[in-house]
């Protein structure tokens, strides 16, 4: 697909504009939205593109979906993030429903993607307050009961998007090996013995604490084999990180033209800022950063579609690394550009900051994704 789009992804994105314009396009309606910037996810508007069925555009038909590509949800991702849509849910619904695509029984994908096509957001659980980027040091257990339920105890911690979920994709300890150990379950949030605790952050209201107590699961709560959810969640890293890379670039885009607009218009020694060759060339090379991530991803999403069995980790922790690491340059840049009005709450540019530099240490940090790419040369 390169840098080029079908005519009916083009229609796709100038769809998702106008929705954007329309509903999100001012400032009071996205602080209406937004309770002032708190949250990133309106459930209302989230209900509103269900009804325009784009929730499901990379969810099979059978399921209610669009049966669309990797390209087509990463371009979900950039147009509403460019657009300020607040759909924050949406990212962790789409991972976790495509774990339950492959992974999942019959029962389940129809319960969990017929859900997320009809507006249910999912939420996924791995990292824990001793396991983090290690993901396979993680401690919650879940031990198999004489009747062959599971009984799960522990803590997960930074869940995004727990609070707004019906469903929780848990990843449990059900053995003692590092990797081998670990099973993926199928988790309503409703369960008794679970409670979402709100972590308060710079960004508002995005991550919580999820405490598991006592909880019992039936048998057939497991998502895929029983020791395979190592080898599942690497299954589907091509899905996490390119659309992590592709909301990413959806918000440098923003900021850049934000900050663009700004020095266009602000004058300083009679003329606007941005006839300035320190604020001229800055612009240049950060046009020519997202130029090139925004190229990266459509490759990369492209190779995944055509070969869906294939895992492309260098390709897709390029794609991860390169669009947070801009977005975040490009948000600080813009900040830099327009001066106390970027600091401002009074613009947008401090909430681009604050979405952008938190990218760089979700879904796999900047070093992690630069140690990996590493490790696909040999090194």
């Amino acid at each position: 697909m390169g840098s080029r789009l079908t005519e009916e992804q083009s229609d796709f994105v100038a769809a998702i504009r106008d929705f954007a314009r329309r509903e999100c396009g001012t400032r009071e309606q996205r602080d209406a939205l937004t309770e002032g910037g708190r949250t990133a996810h309106d459930p209302g508007l989230y209900g509103r593109l269900a009804g325009l069925g784009w929730l499901g555009v990379c969810l099979p038909e059978e399921y209610g979906g669009a049966g669309g590509g990797l390209a087509d949800a990463c371009l979900f991702l950039e147009e509403t993030a460019y657009g300020m849509v607040p759909a924050g849910g949406f990212i962790t619904t789409v991972i976790a429903a495509k774990a339950y695509e492959r992974f999942g029984t019959e029962t389940q994908r129809r319960e969990v993607l017929g859900g997320a096509v009809r507006g249910d957001v999912l939420s996924i659980a791995m990292s824990e307050p001793g396991a983090g980027s290690d993901v396979g040091a993680l401690r919650c257990k879940a031990e198999r009961l004489p009747d062959g339920d599971w009984l799960i105890e522990g803590q997960k911690t930074w869940i995004s998007s727990a609070h707004h979920a019906r469903n929780i994709l848990l990843v449990a300890r059900t053995g003692p090996d590092k990797h081998g150990g670990l099973t993926m379950f199928h988790l309503p949030v409703g369960t008794p013995g679970v409670e979402i605790r709100g972590i308060e952050t710079m960004g508002g209201d995005e991550v919580n604490d999820v405490f598991l107590t006592g909880v019992r699961l039936p048998a057939d709560a497991t998502v895929g084999q029983v020791g395979d959810g190592w080898k599942q969640l690497m299954a589907g890293l091509n899905y996490e990180r390119l659309f992590l890379a592709a909301n990413m670039l959806g918000l440098a885009r923003r900021a850049f033209d934000d900050a663009l607009a700004h020095i266009s218009e602000r004058e300083q020694f009679g003329r606007p800022v941005g006839s300035f060759q320190a604020l001229r060339h800055r612009i240049a090379d950060l046009a020519t950063e997202i130029e090139c991530t925004r190229l990266l991803i459509r490759d990369v999403a492209a190779d995944c579609d055509a070969q869906p069995d294939r895992l492309f980790p260098r390709e897709a922790s390029m794609a991860k690394l390169k669009a947070t690491e801009t977005a975040k340059r490009t948000a600080l840049e813009g900040m830099q550009m327009m001066g106390g009005y970027g600091y401002a709450t009074e613009y947008d540019m401090e909430r681009h900051l604050r979405a952008a530099v938190v990218s760089t240490v979700y879904g796999g940090t900047s070093e992690i994704q630069r140690d990996l790419i590493g490790k696909t040369y040999g090194l």
